[in-house]
Protein backbone atom coordinates (compact mmCIF):
# COMPACT_ATOMS: atom_id res chain seq x y z
CA UNK A 1 0.00 0.00 0.00
CA UNK A 2 1.45 3.37 -1.04
CA UNK A 3 1.66 6.39 1.23
CA UNK A 4 -1.00 8.12 -0.91
CA UNK A 5 -3.44 5.26 -0.32
CA UNK A 6 -2.82 5.54 3.41
CA UNK A 7 -3.33 9.31 3.51
CA UNK A 8 -6.14 9.40 0.97
CA UNK A 9 -7.90 6.01 1.14
CA UNK A 10 -10.93 7.07 -0.95
CA UNK A 11 -8.68 8.48 -3.70
CA UNK A 12 -10.60 11.74 -3.69
CA UNK A 13 -9.17 14.96 -5.11
CA UNK A 14 -7.04 16.87 -2.64
CA UNK A 15 -9.50 19.75 -2.32
CA UNK A 16 -12.16 17.28 -1.15
CA UNK A 17 -9.64 15.68 1.20
CA UNK A 18 -8.68 19.04 2.73
CA UNK A 19 -12.33 20.07 3.20
CA UNK A 20 -13.00 16.72 4.87
CA UNK A 21 -10.20 17.21 7.39
CA UNK A 22 -11.35 20.78 8.16
CA UNK A 23 -14.89 19.52 8.67
CA UNK A 24 -13.60 17.06 11.26
CA UNK A 25 -12.46 20.06 13.31
CA UNK A 26 -15.93 21.61 13.19
CA UNK A 27 -17.57 18.33 14.21
CA UNK A 28 -15.34 18.34 17.29
CA UNK A 29 -16.14 21.98 18.11
CA UNK A 30 -19.85 21.23 17.75
CA UNK A 31 -19.84 18.12 19.91
CA UNK A 32 -18.06 19.80 22.81
CA UNK A 33 -20.50 22.67 23.14
CA UNK A 34 -21.28 24.77 20.07
CA UNK A 35 -24.21 22.57 19.09
CA UNK A 36 -25.40 22.78 15.50
CA UNK A 37 -22.11 23.66 13.83
CA UNK A 38 -21.69 20.09 12.60
CA UNK A 39 -25.02 20.42 10.76
CA UNK A 40 -23.24 22.51 8.15
CA UNK A 41 -20.96 19.54 7.53
CA UNK A 42 -23.86 17.26 6.57
CA UNK A 43 -24.95 18.94 3.31
CA UNK A 44 -21.32 19.63 2.42
CA UNK A 45 -20.39 15.95 2.78
CA UNK A 46 -23.50 14.95 0.83
CA UNK A 47 -22.27 17.14 -2.01
CA UNK A 48 -18.72 15.77 -1.86
CA UNK A 49 -19.41 12.06 -1.39
CA UNK A 50 -23.10 11.50 -2.22
CA UNK A 51 -26.02 11.38 0.19
CA UNK A 52 -25.91 7.84 1.54
CA UNK A 53 -22.11 7.43 1.43
CA UNK A 54 -21.58 10.69 3.31
CA UNK A 55 -23.70 9.51 6.24
CA UNK A 56 -21.45 6.49 6.75
CA UNK A 57 -18.29 8.59 6.60
CA UNK A 58 -19.52 11.06 9.21
CA UNK A 59 -21.00 8.58 11.71
CA UNK A 60 -17.75 7.29 13.33
CA UNK A 61 -16.62 10.90 13.73
CA UNK A 62 -19.87 11.75 15.49
CA UNK A 63 -19.31 8.81 17.84
CA UNK A 64 -15.82 10.03 18.64
CA UNK A 65 -17.22 13.49 19.28
CA UNK A 66 -19.85 12.05 21.62
CA UNK A 67 -17.17 10.25 23.62
CA UNK A 68 -15.10 13.42 23.91
CA UNK A 69 -18.13 15.44 25.00
CA UNK A 70 -18.84 12.91 27.73
CA UNK A 71 -15.23 13.17 28.84
CA UNK A 72 -15.86 16.85 29.55
CA UNK A 73 -19.49 16.82 30.72
CA UNK A 74 -20.40 13.34 32.01
CA UNK A 75 -20.86 14.63 35.57
CA UNK A 76 -23.49 17.11 34.39
CA UNK A 77 -25.49 14.68 32.23
CA UNK A 78 -29.00 13.52 33.15
CA UNK A 79 -29.60 10.45 31.02
CA UNK A 80 -33.02 9.84 32.61
CA UNK A 81 -34.40 12.84 30.74
CA UNK A 82 -33.94 11.25 27.32
CA UNK A 83 -34.67 7.57 28.02
CA UNK A 84 -38.31 8.05 26.98
CA UNK A 85 -37.12 9.05 23.50
CA UNK A 86 -35.07 5.90 22.91
CA UNK A 87 -37.87 3.41 21.93
CA UNK A 88 -39.56 5.66 19.31
CA UNK A 89 -36.13 6.75 18.04
CA UNK A 90 -35.14 3.12 17.43
CA UNK A 91 -38.36 2.60 15.46
CA UNK A 92 -37.54 5.70 13.42
CA UNK A 93 -34.05 4.37 12.68
CA UNK A 94 -35.41 1.02 11.46
CA UNK A 95 -37.94 2.77 9.19
CA UNK A 96 -35.12 4.88 7.74
CA UNK A 97 -32.96 1.79 7.13
CA UNK A 98 -35.75 0.20 5.08
CA UNK A 99 -36.49 3.35 3.08
CA UNK A 100 -32.83 4.21 2.56
CA UNK A 101 -32.16 0.76 1.09
CA UNK A 102 -34.80 1.22 -1.60
CA UNK A 103 -34.21 4.74 -2.95
CA UNK A 104 -31.63 6.32 -5.25
CA UNK A 105 -28.96 8.70 -4.00
CA UNK A 106 -30.82 11.70 -5.44
CA UNK A 107 -33.97 10.63 -3.63
CA UNK A 108 -31.87 10.06 -0.49
CA UNK A 109 -30.74 13.70 -0.55
CA UNK A 110 -34.33 14.88 -0.97
CA UNK A 111 -35.38 12.69 1.96
CA UNK A 112 -32.61 14.22 4.10
CA UNK A 113 -33.96 17.68 3.36
CA UNK A 114 -37.57 16.68 3.96
CA UNK A 115 -36.74 15.14 7.34
CA UNK A 116 -35.17 18.37 8.54
CA UNK A 117 -38.20 20.44 7.51
CA UNK A 118 -40.10 18.99 10.47
CA UNK A 119 -37.39 20.31 12.78
CA UNK A 120 -37.76 23.78 11.31
CA UNK A 121 -41.51 23.73 11.91
CA UNK A 122 -41.02 22.79 15.57
CA UNK A 123 -38.53 25.59 16.05
CA UNK A 124 -40.91 28.18 14.56
CA UNK A 125 -43.80 26.97 16.72
CA UNK A 126 -41.60 27.19 19.77
CA UNK A 127 -40.54 30.74 18.91
CA UNK A 128 -43.99 32.18 18.11
CA UNK A 129 -46.03 30.39 20.79
CA UNK A 130 -43.55 30.60 23.62
CA UNK A 131 -41.64 27.93 25.47
CA UNK A 132 -43.33 24.58 24.89
CA UNK A 133 -42.72 21.96 27.56
CA UNK A 134 -42.30 19.13 25.07
CA UNK A 135 -40.83 16.89 27.74
CA UNK A 136 -44.19 16.74 29.53
CA UNK A 137 -46.18 15.53 26.54
CA UNK A 138 -46.00 11.86 25.61
CA UNK A 139 -47.37 12.62 22.14
CA UNK A 140 -44.70 15.22 21.46
CA UNK A 141 -41.87 13.15 22.94
CA UNK A 142 -42.89 10.09 20.88
CA UNK A 143 -43.20 12.22 17.74
CA UNK A 144 -39.80 13.77 18.38
CA UNK A 145 -38.24 10.39 19.05
CA UNK A 146 -39.69 8.80 15.92
CA UNK A 147 -38.84 11.73 13.65
CA UNK A 148 -35.44 12.19 15.26
CA UNK A 149 -34.57 8.51 14.84
CA UNK A 150 -35.52 8.69 11.17
CA UNK A 151 -33.54 11.92 10.66
CA UNK A 152 -30.44 10.65 12.44
CA UNK A 153 -30.31 7.50 10.32
CA UNK A 154 -31.15 9.11 7.00
CA UNK A 155 -28.69 11.96 7.37
CA UNK A 156 -27.21 12.30 10.88
CA UNK A 157 -29.62 15.22 10.99
CA UNK A 158 -31.51 14.86 14.25
CA UNK A 159 -29.70 17.69 16.03
CA UNK A 160 -32.43 20.33 15.67
CA UNK A 161 -35.10 17.92 16.95
CA UNK A 162 -33.26 16.77 20.06
CA UNK A 163 -31.83 20.22 20.74
CA UNK A 164 -35.39 21.54 20.87
CA UNK A 165 -36.39 18.77 23.29
CA UNK A 166 -33.49 19.54 25.62
CA UNK A 167 -33.99 23.30 25.31
CA UNK A 168 -37.61 22.87 26.41
CA UNK A 169 -36.29 21.63 29.77
CA UNK A 170 -34.22 24.78 30.23
CA UNK A 171 -31.14 22.82 31.24
CA UNK A 172 -27.91 24.62 32.16
CA UNK A 173 -25.46 24.49 29.28
CA UNK A 174 -23.24 21.81 30.85
CA UNK A 175 -26.25 19.53 31.47
CA UNK A 176 -27.56 20.31 27.98
CA UNK A 177 -24.29 19.21 26.36
CA UNK A 178 -23.71 16.17 28.58
CA UNK A 179 -27.27 14.85 28.34
CA UNK A 180 -27.28 15.30 24.57
CA UNK A 181 -23.93 13.51 24.30
CA UNK A 182 -25.32 10.42 26.06
CA UNK A 183 -28.35 10.37 23.80
CA UNK A 184 -26.36 10.73 20.57
CA UNK A 185 -23.85 8.12 21.75
CA UNK A 186 -26.61 5.56 22.30
CA UNK A 187 -28.32 6.23 18.98
CA UNK A 188 -25.14 6.48 16.93
CA UNK A 189 -23.86 3.21 18.37
CA UNK A 190 -27.15 1.51 17.47
CA UNK A 191 -26.81 2.73 13.86
CA UNK A 192 -23.35 1.26 13.22
CA UNK A 193 -24.43 -2.33 12.31
CA UNK A 194 -26.96 -1.03 9.79
CA UNK A 195 -24.29 1.04 8.05
CA UNK A 196 -21.85 -1.86 7.97
CA UNK A 197 -24.17 -4.74 7.07
CA UNK A 198 -27.20 -3.21 5.34
CA UNK A 199 -26.16 -0.01 3.61
CA UNK A 200 -22.44 -0.91 3.52
CA UNK A 201 -21.52 2.74 3.89
CA UNK A 202 -18.88 1.99 6.54
CA UNK A 203 -15.96 -0.15 5.40
CA UNK A 204 -12.21 -0.40 5.77
CA UNK A 205 -11.51 2.56 3.47
CA UNK A 206 -14.02 4.91 5.07
CA UNK A 207 -12.81 4.01 8.56
CA UNK A 208 -9.23 4.61 7.44
CA UNK A 209 -10.32 8.13 6.50
CA UNK A 210 -11.97 8.46 9.91
CA UNK A 211 -8.67 7.59 11.60
CA UNK A 212 -7.11 10.55 9.80
CA UNK A 213 -9.97 12.79 10.91
CA UNK A 214 -9.97 11.79 14.59
CA UNK A 215 -6.90 13.81 15.75
CA UNK A 216 -8.27 17.00 14.17
CA UNK A 217 -11.71 16.27 15.60
CA UNK A 218 -10.28 15.80 19.10
CA UNK A 219 -8.45 19.13 18.76
CA UNK A 220 -11.78 20.69 17.83
CA UNK A 221 -13.44 19.35 20.99
CA UNK A 222 -10.86 21.10 23.18
CA UNK A 223 -11.32 24.35 21.24
CA UNK A 224 -15.12 24.07 21.51
CA UNK A 225 -14.91 23.36 25.25
CA UNK A 226 -12.78 26.46 25.70
CA UNK A 227 -15.12 28.70 23.69
CA UNK A 228 -18.33 27.56 25.38
CA UNK A 229 -16.82 28.37 28.77
CA UNK A 230 -16.87 32.06 27.86
CA UNK A 231 -20.53 32.13 26.79
CA UNK A 232 -23.13 33.01 29.49
CA UNK A 233 -26.21 30.80 29.89
CA UNK A 234 -28.83 33.02 28.21
CA UNK A 235 -26.76 33.97 25.13
CA UNK A 236 -25.79 30.30 24.82
CA UNK A 237 -29.47 29.33 24.51
CA UNK A 238 -30.01 32.00 21.85
CA UNK A 239 -26.95 30.76 20.01
CA UNK A 240 -28.33 27.21 19.96
CA UNK A 241 -31.68 28.39 18.61
CA UNK A 242 -30.02 30.48 15.90
CA UNK A 243 -27.52 27.90 14.68
CA UNK A 244 -30.15 25.15 14.75
CA UNK A 245 -32.53 27.22 12.64
CA UNK A 246 -29.83 28.15 10.12
CA UNK A 247 -28.51 24.60 9.86
CA UNK A 248 -32.00 23.19 9.32
CA UNK A 249 -32.65 25.66 6.49
CA UNK A 250 -29.26 24.90 4.92
CA UNK A 251 -29.79 21.16 4.99
CA UNK A 252 -33.28 21.44 3.51
CA UNK A 253 -32.05 23.67 0.66
CA UNK A 254 -29.22 21.26 -0.09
Amino acid sequence: MSILNIINPLNSDWTTWAITIICAFFIGVSKSGLKGLSMFVIPLFAHLYGGKASVGIILPCLLMGDLMALRFYYKSANIKLILKLIPPAIIGIIIAVIIGSKISDAQFKITMGTAILFCLGLLLINEFKGKIDISGSKLFSNSLGLTGGFATMIGNAAGPIFNLYLLSMRLPKAAFIGTGAWFYLLLNSFKIPFHVLSWQTINGQTFQLNLLMFPILILGTFVGKKIVGYIPEKPYRYFIYTITLLSAILLFIK
